[in-house]
This record gives structure tokens, sequence and C-alpha cells, in this order.
């Protein structure tokens, strides 16, 4: 195990220092780029799309629930699978409180196109209470390119609504959804980090948060999604 160089509370002062800057370098470009993001055009939403819900159909203005803005994540959980991706749990697992969001007047839901029916026993299963609905049958996880010939991917997009108007603004996709994963933010500050550097798959520690004292619990694998799209 490759550990940090010992030194003086003073020599790890001058380096936490010179790295500060770098960090905060990072930060005004973040800063930026979320401005940029703000300033993208929008597209109206003119197709219907109707998703169930544990209450029934609904429609995608009506999963707005009154709010001005929502974010989708595309949770990767298609017909004919058993149990959801291992990401995109892991994503869900990191959501927190909603009524953070709530509070800037934003809704977050879930959106996969295996059928309700599969969707709740595993939403029970790992103790999650966010909205979660089924897309099945619809358009909508095609014509947001989270679903194609080769299977399910797995991305967050948002939109607006202008009274009954719905506008589409932004998607992200691949490793650019990372930043929804809060524990990589953690490991990130620690002397070891995320300890990836050694597998032969970033993902291949990943599971199921009531899976990982399983000793036959399976890693996602090198196809764990449309071929490998895990992208530096």
């Amino acid at each position: 195990m490759n550990l940090p160089k010992v030194v003086t509370r003073e020599e790890w002062l001058e380096a936490r220092k010179a790295l500060l800057e770098k960090e905060k370098e990072v930060t005004r470009a973040r800063d930026m780029i979320a401005e940029e993001r703000r300033s993208l055009p929008m597209v109206r939403v003119d197709k219907e799309y109707l998703f169930e819900g544990p209450n029934g159909t609904v429609t995608l203005l009506d999963l707005f629930e009154g709010r001005r803005q929502l974010v989708v994540r595309h949770f990767m959980f298609g017909p004919d699978d058993e149990e959801g991706c291992i990401g995109c749990s892991m994503q869900a697992d990191s959501v927190g409180e909603l009524a953070h969001m709530w509070a800037r007047d934003t809704t977050f839901v879930m959106i996969s196109r295996a059928p309700l029916s599969k969707l709740e026993p595993f939403k029970a299963r790992m103790g999650w209470d966010m909205p979660w609905y089924s897309s099945f049958g619809s358009d909508f996880n095609y014509d947001y390119e989270v679903t194609s010939e080769l299977g399910e991917s797995p991305g967050v997009s948002a939109f607006i609504r202008d009274g009954d108007e719905v506008f589409f603004t932004y998607s992200i996709f691949d490793r650019g959804g990372e930043i929804f994963k809060n524990f990589y933010n953690y490991l990130d500050i620690t002397a070891l980090g995320r300890q990836e550097d050694q597998l032969e798959h970033p993902w291949d520690w990943w599971r199921h948060k009531d899976r990982y004292d399983d000793a036959n619990a399976a890693a996602p694998g090198a196809n764990w999604w449309n071929g490998t799209r895990y992208q530096s």
C-alpha cells in the first residue's frame, strides 16, 4: 500500500496551500460551466408521454407535482431485468433528502422502462422513498437517448415548465453522471482515494448496498451498459 510521505505539520500546510490554489481553479471553472449550462437553449416537449406510478397513469407535466422544474434520473432497469442497475442504485442511494430540491421549486423522479410491478419490489428492497415511474410502452427512453437497440443507458435530464408547457433543458450521460455519486466525493478527499487503479474496470467493486457482504454477489461486469460506454 502506497501511503503519503510523512512530513511536519508546517511542510504539510505548505503543500496543502499549493493544492488549494488548484482546487480554487476547479471551483471557478465549475461555476463558469454551470452558468453556461443555464444559458443553453431549451426544446419544447410536444409529444405526450405517459408513465405508470403508484397512483396510476400520469403525464410528464404531472411529474412536476406543481413545481417549476423537474430532474429525471434515467434508471437502468429494462423490462427483462430482474433487478435495477448497480451503478444507478448507487446514485439513487446518494440522492438524499428531497425537501432541499423542493425548496428550490424542483421535483426529482426516477424513470425506468421496466413495468411498475418490477420497480416497486426493488424500491422496497432498497428502502427508497423517491418517486419512481415506469415508461414501459412509451417512447420516452428512446427519445431521450437512454434506450437503444443496444439496451439501456444511465443518464439524468432536466425539464422546466412555463404554465402547462414543458421544455427540455439538459441531459448528462456516462461519467458526467458521476457527480451524483456522493460517496465518490468523500473518497476523493482521502489518502487512498477510490482504490480503483488496480481493478480491470473502475466499477468492479460496485455492489447493491445489501450485497457487499455476499461473497457470491457479482460485479456489474465489462458489458454492464451498452457495450462498455463508461468513458473517462
